[in-house]
C-alpha cells in the first residue's frame, strides 16, 4: 500500500510540475528566504505577471499566436 502512496505522490508531483501548478509556491518560497519583508503577491498577480512576461518574449514560450 505505501508503494502506492508513493507512486500516487510522484504522479501528483510530476503533473504540477509539468503545467507549472508548482510555480507559485516556489515563487513564494524563494521570496520568503531571500526578502521576508517584501510583499507576496497574491496568486492571480503572479499568473498575470508570468503570462505577460512570457507574452513579452516570443522566444520563451510555446504561444504559437
Amino acid at each position: 500500500m505505501a508503494a502506492v502512496a508513493r507512486w500516487g505522490r510522484g504522479i501528483r508531483w510530476y503533473v504540477r510540475e509539468l503545467t507549472g501548478e508548482s510555480a507559485y509556491e516556489r515563487y513564494v518560497g524563494h521570496l520568503r528566504r531571500h526578502d521576508p519583508d517584501a510583499p507576496v503577491p497574491t496568486r492571480r498577480e503572479f499568473e498575470r505577471r508570468r503570462t505577460d512576461a512570457q507574452e513579452g518574449d516570443p522566444g520563451a514560450g510555446f504561444r504559437c499566436c
